[in-house]
């Protein structure tokens, strides 16, 4: 082995780092969750995180398994859906994972400056919270130019940091008898679509790992073994704290946006309060690190097949990394850091909800037009198991779409059904630039 393969192996993810890397796509711990007690209780919420990942998590992690083994390459579910249903739907499904990130990304340094203001008031003041904004995305710009190990092995020890406070929160509430009244076990009345929508919100990303295969060694064995672990991980970490404040008593009455940190306090005390509101803040700067992994390898992808130019596939010889697009796509995102993000679930359950069916339309298709494809891993059932894997999720993907235009948000609605039209022509406009660029050679 030349010292060249050698040092691109070695730069390569192993198992505990994709596991990592993935928890953090896809949870960052069990922020965001506030609201899902909030509408259901604490007996309904448990009940929706457990049967929620049965029908959205779990139909996308054997599909990842089976794909991201069989067709290991940077750029993931493009190819999948490029090789499946052609390089139209190829583009689309890069398209709108991208113009989905546009108000994805810029909402996690917003809420690192968010528990920072609990500690320092002042980073929200005038130019402040843009300007500590701008260091995450730095510091995770910088990051990422290391490596894909780099930030798979700093995912692990920030998956570690931030859900410690939580382990000693369940660790005193577990040992201590109920400091507060008898929390009500349910509400009589409840927003099921509205926490489902927030269920599912909390349980997406896992077809983000994908886009790294070509970064993982041997992606046919460690792709489905850190999906299955990396499911259990997601739903055990979102449970247990919310078992542990129903254990403690907490009111429903004191569950809101980010009153993890108030709950903390609650039950152990102003110490652990800032532990998590250190966590909250090390759980933003994880997901968008890890975003960023996954994100950049799209336009390396794209420009490797002639639709950009070829500056954005410029790879670092030492590990890989196209750092033209990690660049790129983090100057786009830091543009995008004063938008508003009132939006931002919906927009995201219908743009993402949009390329996961074009994912599984791929899996289908697959099985359909190459049936002798080596898939070390495989959905058991044959072609009728990838075909009821694949449409478990859609009812809620439409329940999403309808809870999105309640209250006045058809709006949103239309924006994301704009970017979709927009998709459309930017894919014709790059086919004829692709084509006079192939026209010169």
């Amino acid at each position: 082995m030349t010292k060249p393969d050698l040092r691109a192996r070695r730069s390569k993810l192993t198992l505990l780092p994709l596991i990592g890397v993935t928890y953090c796509m896809v949870a960052g711990g069990p922020f965001g969750l506030e609201d899902l007690v909030k509408l259901a209780g604490y007996k309904d919420a448990i009940l929706i995180l457990l049967l929620t990942p049965l029908v959205w998590s779990l139909p996308v992690t054997l599909m990842v398994s089976e794909l991201a083994s069989a067709l290991p390459q940077e750029g993931g579910f493009y190819y999948w859906v490029r090789r499946g249903l052609g390089p139209f739907w190829g583009f689309q499904e890069v398209w709108l994972s991208l113009a989905a990130s546009i108000f994805d990304m810029a909402i996690y340094p917003t809420l690192f400056v968010f528990y920072l203001s609990r500690l320092w008031p002042g980073a929200n003041s005038g130019v402040n919270g843009t300007l500590i904004g701008l260091a995450v995305i730095a510091v995770c710009v910088i990051a990422n130019l290391c490596g894909a190990k780099t930030v798979g092995e700093g995912s692990v020890w920030m998956t570690a940091l931030l859900l410690l406070p939580f382990a000693v929160l369940g660790i005193y509430a577990g040992l201590n008898p109920p400091a507060h009244a008898t929390a009500a076990a349910h509400k009589s009345h409840f927003d099921l679509l509205g926490g489902i929508l927030i269920a599912m919100w909390n349980y997406m990303g896992w077809d983000n790992t994908s886009t790294i295969a070509g970064e993982v060694r041997r992606p046919q064995r460690t792709y489905p073994v850190a999906m299955a672990c990396s499911i259990v991980l997601v739903a055990v970490t979102y449970i247990l704290p919310i078992l542990f404040a129903w254990h403690a008593g907490i009111p429903l009455a004191a569950w809101e946006t980010g009153s993890w940190v108030n709950i903390g306090e609650m039950i152990v005390g102003r110490g652990l309060g800032i532990a998590i509101m250190l966590g909250g803040m090390i759980s933003s700067l994880s997901m968008f690190n890890a975003l960023v992994l996954s994100y950049s390898r799209l336009p390396a992808a794209l420009a490797d097949d002639g639709y950009l130019p070829t500056i954005f596939a410029r790879r670092s010889p030492n590990n890989g990394v196209p750092w033209f697009s990690v660049s790129a796509c983090s100057l786009m995102w830091a543009a995008c850091l004063g938008f508003g993000f009132s939006r931002l679930v919906i927009l995201d359950a219908l743009l993402y909800g949009i390329s996961l069916i074009l994912e599984f339309a791929a899996l289908v298709a697959l099985r359909i037009k190459e049936p002798e494809l080596p898939r070390p891993y495989r959905i058991p059932g044959g072609l009728t198991g990838a075909v009821v894997i694949s449409v478990m999720p859609v009812p809620l993907i439409i329940a999403a779409l309808v809870k999105s235009e309640d209250g006045g948000a058809v709006s949103g609605f239309t924006i994301g059904c704009t970017l979709i039209a927009l998709g459309v022509a930017v894919y014709f406009a790059g086919e004829r630039w692709r084509r006079a660029q192939l026209s010169q050679y």
